[in-house]
């Protein structure tokens, strides 16, 4: 397959098998913030371990974070022409976002909602996912490696 480059200038397979994993609100502070709810990973650990990790899948990777709704459904947008899925953690946008859920669903792409802690063993508002309304799969509770399994999905044919 051809090269490519995003936005960061990183090469990677042909846009075919892009995939894009984007991170909401606050995941900046990982391995700051309460750790012993989101471990001690930096949101840096979790990105080497996606680039690994679609390493040996064979997909491009493109990782990216942002603290801003409206930014993170522009992701998506581009994602619905540049990438095969979406791998999103969508922080606390997850349990209040019906502009990701609409930008979700209009990207018309495979969806993997991952969470690093178990939403369920938590405040009762964070058992409610807008996300989960256009994913494919959930995965809560298994910190990083909960990445590891989305994209091990996302490569596997539907």
């Amino acid at each position: 397959m051809a090269k490519q480059r995003d936005k960061a200038g990183r090469s990677g397979r042909a846009a075919g098998r892009t995939v894009y994993v984007l991170n909401g609100p606050n995941l900046n502070l990982l391995g700051k913030r309460q750790p012993e709810i989101y471990g001690r990973d930096t949101l840096a650990d979790v990105e080497a371990l996606c680039r690994k990790t679609c390493t040996r899948l064979g997909l491009a990777l493109v990782f990216r974070q942002s603290n801003h709704e409206g930014e993170l459904v522009d992701w998506i947008q581009e994602a619905r022409e540049k990438a095969c899925g979406i791998v999103i953690n969508a922080g606390a946008y997850t349990h209040t976002s019906v502009a990701l859920l609409d930008a979700l669903t209009a990207a018309e792409k495979p969806v993997m909602e991952v969470h690093l802690s178990n939403i369920f063993r938590r405040e009762s508002f964070r058992h409610h996912s807008y996300i989960s309304l256009a994913a494919r799969g959930v995965i809560c509770g298994l910190g990083p490696k909960g990445y590891v399994l989305a994209l091990e999905a996302l490569a596997e044919p539907a």
